[in-house]
Parts: C-alpha cells; sequence; structure tokens
C-alpha cells in the first residue's frame, strides 16, 4: 500500500495504524519556510505533513513581499543609529518605520532585548550575508529540479544613495557584507544609471550586487508546495493547530478542520509558522520571542506599453525611503516600513500613500491606477537572527523569526534544519490520526 493510500484510510478509519521504517515529521506552516523545509526533509527520506490554517499555500507573509533575494539586504537592524532614527519618526505617519506606543509588555520587552544586541551587531550581519549567499544556490536547485516558474529576475540589486553622509555610512556596512563574502561595490550615478536606464532623479551614489536577484515568493511557494505533494507530502489545508503535545513515543499536534477535532501523531515536528510560532512554542515550553513587524507593498499591474518601458528591470533599494523594488513579469511591486503595532494585519491608506507617491515620482511613466495594496506581519526576533534549532524536548524543532529575510535565507534554513531532524532515521514508529466524533 503507498504512503499517500495509507494516509487517506487513515482519516477514514480512526482505528488504523500505520506502521512505516522512515521518520515522519510534521512541518506547522505553508509559507516559504515552511514549504522549503518540508521539501528538505523529503530529500532525505522522511515522510512530511504540512498543516496550515488557509486553503492554499504561501497566503500571509509569503504572499507580497518585496520580491527581493538579497544578500545586499542583510544588514541587522540592531544599530544606535536605526534606534535614532526610530526615535525621530515616532510622531510621523509616514515614516519607514512607525511605532504604536500604546502599553504592551511583549513589545517593550521585545525592544529592550532589540537594543542589548547591538553588542552582537558586526557579527550577525556578516553570519546573515554568509547564510543569504548559500541560500542562492539552494532555491535556485529546487526552482530547477521542479521547474517552477516565479518571475526570475537576475540582474543585481542596486542601493541608492541622495546623500554624501548616507553613502558613507554605506560604505561601512559595505565592509561587512565583503567580509562575509559578497560581492558589492561602489557606482557612481553615471554608471548607476548605465545599469537601470528607467532610474530617474538626483543621487550621490550608489552600491551594486550583481549576484543579487528577485522573484515571485507566492509563485515559488505554491510551485515547491505542488511539488512536495508529488514527492508524497500530506497537506493539511484550512487546519487550525488548537495544541502541540510532547509524548513519550513522539509529537502529538490536535486540531480543527471542517468543524472536527483531529489529533496527529508524528515523530518529530518542526515549526514554521511566522509569528504564530512563539505561541506554539510556549506549548512545547520554549520560549521564540517573536514580534510581528509589518510591511507593506503595492503591485503596480503594467498593462500598457508605456508603463512597462517606464518601470525598472533592475531591483532597487532607496536609503533614504527604506523602500524596495522588484520587476515581476508585467508587475512592479514596491515594497517597505516596518510598523510595529501588534498582529494587526489592516491595510492602511496612510501607509499605502508613501509607496504611491514614491512610484509616481520616481516612474511617473508608470499608470498607478490599478494599484493593489498588501501588508504582511513579518515574524522577527530581537537580534534579527532566525531561530534554526532543536527545542527542548526530542523530537521538537524550529525554522522560524527570520524577519525581513525569510525569502533570502529560507532555503538555506531548510538544509540546517532538516539536517537535524533526519539525524536518527529509520525508527519503526507507529503514525495514525484519530478523529473524534463530537463537531466543534
Amino acid at each position: 500500500m503507498s504512503r499517500g493510500l495509507a494516509r487517506c484510510q487513515a482519516f477514514q478509519n480512526p482505528t488504523l495504524e500505520v506502521r512505516k521504517t522512515m521518520t515522519h515529521v510534521t512541518v506547522l506552516g505553508a509559507g516559504i519556510t515552511g514549504v522549503t523545509t518540508a521539501y528538505a526533509l523529503l530529500d532525505r527520506g522522511c515522510e512530511v505533513t504540512i498543516i496550515d490554517r488557509n486553503r492554499y499555500g504561501a497566503m500571509e507573509t509569503s504572499y507580497a513581499n518585496g520580491g527581493q533575494l538579497s544578500a545586499c539586504n542583510a544588514e541587522v537592524w540592531n544599530s544606535v543609529g536605526t534606534m535614532l532614527k526610530g526615535l525621530k519618526w515616532i510622531f510621523r505617519s509616514d515614516a519607514p518605520l512607525l511605532l504604536n506606543p500604546a502599553p504592551s509588555w511583549h513589545k517593550y520587552s521585545w525592544m529592550a532585548e532589540f537594543a542589548a544586541a547591538v553588542r552582537g551587531y558586526r557579527a550577525n550581519t556578516i553570519e546573515t550575508t554568509r547564510l543569504a549567499i548559500a541560500a542562492r544556490a539552494a532555491l535556485f536547485d529546487m526552482a530547477e529540479r521542479e521547474k517552477i516558474e516565479f518571475d526570475l529576475e537576475k540582474r543585481g540589486i542596486l542601493h541608492v544613495y541622495r546623500d554624501e553622509k548616507s553613502f558613507r555610512a554605506a560604505g561601512k556596512v559595505n565592509a561587512l557584507l565583503t567580509e562575509g563574502g559578497l560581492d558589492r561595490r561602489a557606482v557612481t550615478p553615471a554608471e548607476m544609471r548605465a545599469i537601470e536606464p528607467a532610474l530617474r532623479g538626483e543621487f550621490f551614489g550608489g552600491y551594486f550586487t550583481p549576484s543579487d536577484s528577485t522573484g515571485d515568493i507566492h509563485k515559488f511557494t505554491r510551485g515547491l508546495l505542488d511539488a512536495c505533494i508529488r514527492r508524497g507530502a500530506h497537506f493539511l489545508a484550512e487546519a487550525n493547530v488548537e495544541k502541540i503535545t510532547h509524548t513519550p513515543s513522539g509529537i502529538e499536534t490536535t486540531f480543527t478542520q471542517s468543524g472536527l477535532t483531529e489529533i496527529l501523531r508524528s515523530d518529530a515536528i518542526v515549526i514554521c509558522a511566522g509569528i504564530a510560532s512563539r505561541r506554539f512554542a510556549a506549548m512545547l515550553g520554549d520560549r521564540i520571542n517573536i514580534y510581528p513587524v509589518k510591511g507593506y507593498s503595492i503591485t503596480v499591474p503594467l498593462e500598457d506599453a508605456a508603463s512597462r518601458d517606464a518601470a525598472p528591470y533592475v531591483s532597487l533599494l532607496d536609503e533614504s525611503a527604506k523602500i524596495v523594488t522588484s520587476r515581476l513579469g508585467n508587475r512592479f511591486r514596491v515594497a517597505g516600513t516596518a510598523e510595529f503595532n501588534g498582529e494587526n494585519r489592516d491595510i492602511r491608506a496612510g501607509r499605502i500613500r508613501p509607496l504611491v507617491a514614491w512610484t509616481q515620482k520616481m516612474f511617473p511613466g508608470i499608470e498607478t491606477d490599478k494599484t493593489i495594496p498588501w501588508a504582511g506581519l513579518r515574524p522577527m526576533m530581537p537580534d534579527m537572527m532566525p531561530r534554526v534549532k532543536p527545542g527542548a524536548r526530542p523530537g521538537v524543532f524550529y525554522n522560524t523569526g527570520h524577519g525581513h529575510l525569510g525569502w533570502t535565507l529560507s532555503a538555506a534554513t531548510a538544509q540546517i534544519i532538516a539536517d537535524q531532524v533526519a539525524r536518527p532515521t529509520g525508527t519503526q514508529i507507529a503514525t495514525k490520526i484519530v478523529r473524534e466524533t463530537e463537531p466543534v
């Protein structure tokens, strides 16, 4: 009997147990981190079940981000300069970084840890750069193996600076990125326009990273999830996880689906659930101090020839506005801002307006009348470093907390965590799903 058929029958018959000789792993979350983790586990011979509360994969933070696969953006935010800018911007509703000052113990304790992590700024920036470079090869390999089309543009990323002070500060950051192994070079305004002829405005200078790229995170994640299912992974959609229990024989994940309560038993679990990872970790006795930091984007359809000609192909990062761009086929993605406002998913007009205004100013030939707004919650750790590690209890693992670099780092962290999970392979453990008879 095939594993897929056995699993299907296990749902229909609560008494059926599936005997197996491979490690069965539950992956919580079908965003970019969860799906790359599932794929890496399948490569190592694991049986995988992916659980997500949405009907489809990549429907939350992996839906419409800035699109940049950007080792050049590996600088962590834990610096005195960033904190001073945040204080300066606190009363500006259109500021790149916005803080809701309403009292919240989690928010302010997280910020205290963020400030304490300044001492790790240098080491963490270098390590993130190395991880981002390693992730490229893994992600491109997945895309090639599974023939995933995701509007990939390998044209590099151009950072632009409008004044000498910010350009000189970028040189200090560049030294750290270079130490991490990145080829990122200073360019003059003339060179910037040669790299991207559509670029307008006055600039002091820029930095160009030719090895970086852009692509549609949603298309890639959905394509890779389809590949995981083809390879035998099980996807439990619209499943709300209520409880996770560690037992002597493995992990029990209790969830509701179609009005019924079910229990999935597996040998191990990997938490890749974005901002929900903090809550799930607490169920297992671990502390993963993620805070949701909202980011916004707009997607501009390039429906006419004039708009397509006016839109840049090379990805941009405007340092003063903290705005990034990506050309996704006949769409133009513009993203930016960081908002500390708790688990709030509202798309606020006052945060979208600066993105539209920036697009109109920089590329006036683009028609913006059909702009599509979006907001997502980045899962950020205080030190800006993802948590890729085992939990306190056997069989519990985490691959989460990637913040604004989930698209950039996930293919590498997936390999790291899959190696850790797959070490104790070959155990003979029963797996079954128990369906309760009473609807919730």
